[in-house]
C-alpha cells in the first residue's frame, strides 16, 4: 500500500517504521517547529526505532513537511498531537482521493468526527492503539511497552473489504492487530484508561508503578475511571460491566515504568492534550448531568500550566 504518515511522532513513528520495515511504500510528515532538526534526520540518516521490543532502522526513509508533495494515498495514518487535529486535517486534503482510507491513531473519542467534517466521514474508519513511544532525538523513535496494539473498524460496524485490507497491512508489521464490529465501544474502553492515566500520572508526576499500589491514589485512579465510564454509558455507548476493573488489571500488568504521553508533555512543559484528554470529559459530562468530580479537580489543577505552555506555542 501506499501510506503516509500524518504525524511522526512516537505512535506514528513507531507504526509508520514498522509499515516501512515490513514492505509498504511509506513517506513520513513530519512539523518543521519547532527547528526542523527530526525532519533533517530523517532524511539524512532514516528512522531509528530503539523498542523494547527490537531495534529497527528504516533508511533511506522518505518524508516531507508538505502533504501537497506526496500525492494521493491509500492510506493516511493520523497521529499528530489532538491539539494539531483540526490543522492537520485540512493539510492532508491533496493526498485523499476517492478511495484513500483515514485511519486516527489518536488519544481521545472525536477525531474521526473531527477529520471526516473536513476530508468525509466516508473515508475514515474508527481506530485506537495501545503504545508508549516517543521521540527520543531527532530521526530515533524509543518504544517502550510489551503491547503495541491497534483496534480499527468501520464507524457503523459494517465488515469491508478496505477495512480488511488495513487490518491485514498491519497485522503483517507484527504488531497486534484487531477487527472490531463496535468501535466506538472500543474507543471508550480506551479512553476509561489514558484520561484516567493522564490525569493522575500529570499530578503526580510519578510512573504507573510508583503510584499504582499506593492505596489512596488507587482509589482516586479507580473514581476517574468509573467517571469516564460513566460517560460513555450517558452517551449511550455500551461498555462492559466490568470495564473499571478490566481498566485497572491492564494499569497493574503494565511496565512498572510507563507513563502516559500526556504526562511526559506536562512534566516537559510542553503543550499539552489536556482538552482532549480531562477537559471533554468535563464538558460531555456538564452536557448530559453526570457528575464527574475526580477528573473536574484534575482538570482544573492542569489548565494552568496548559495555558502556561500554550502561550509558548
Amino acid at each position: 500500500m501506499k501510506i503516509a504518515i500524518m504525524g511522526t511522532g512516537g505512535v506514528g513513528g513507531y507504526y509508520g517504521g514498522l509499515l516501512a520495515h515490513s514492505g509498504q511504500q511509506v513517506t513520513f510528515i513530519v512539523r518543521r517547529k519547532p527547528d526542523g532538526a527530526h525532519l533533517a534526520a530523517i532524511r539524512e540518516k532514516g528512522l531509528q526505532v530503539k523498542s523494547v521490543l527490537g531495534d529497527f532502522s528504516v533508511a533511506p526513509a522518505h518524508a516531507t513537511d508538505n502533504p501537497a508533495e506526496v500525492g494521493l494515498v491509500d492510506l493516511i495514518l493520523f497521529a499528530t498531537k489532538t491539539y494539531h487535529t483540526d490543522e492537520a486535517a485540512q493539510a492532508i486534503q491533496p493526498m485523499v482521493g476517492p478511495d484513500t482510507v483515514v485511519l486516527p491513531l489518536q488519544n481521545g473519542v472525536d477525531a474521526a468526527d473531527r477529520i471526516g467534517a473536513v476530508v468525509g466521514i466516508e473515508h475514515l474508519l474508527g481506530g485506537a492503539t495501545w503504545l508508549s513511544a516517543a521521540i527520543e532525538a531527532p530521526g530515533v523513535i524509543g518504544q517502550y511497552s510489551q503491547f503495541r496494539r491497534i483496534v480499527l473498524g468501520e464507524l457503523d460496524g459494517r465488515k469491508t473489504p478496505r477495512a480488511q485490507q488495513v487490518f491485514n497491512t498491519l497485522n503483517a508489521t507484527g504488531a497486534t492487530a484487531e477487527l472490531s464490529d463496535n468501535i466506538r465501544k472500543v474507543l471508550w474502553t480506551k479512553f476509561a484508561f489514558i484520561a484516567s492515566v493522564s490525569a493522575l500520572g500529570s499530578l503526580t508526576r510519578v510512573t504507573f508503578g510508583e503510584y499504582r499500589s499506593v492505596r489512596e491514589t488507587r482509589a482516586v485512579l479507580t473514581e476517574a475511571i468509573t467517571e469516564v465510564a460513566a460517560v460513555a454509558r450517558a452517551k449511550d455507548v455500551s461498555l462492559d460491566a466490568d470495564v473499571v476493573d478490566k481498566t485497572l488489571a491492564f494499569i497493574d500488568g503494565s511496565a512498572p515504568g510507563i507513563k502516559p504521553s500526556m504526562q511526559r508533555d506536562v512534566e516537559a512543559g510542553r503543550m499539552s492534550e489536556l482538552e482532549s484528554m480531562l477537559g471533554i470529559v468535563v464538558r460531555l459530562s456538564e452536557e448530559l448531568s453526570v457528575p464527574t468530580p475526580v477528573m473536574r479537580v484534575a482538570y482544573a489543577l492542569l489548565k494552568p500550566e496548559y495555558l502556561k505552555a500554550q502561550e509558548k506555542v
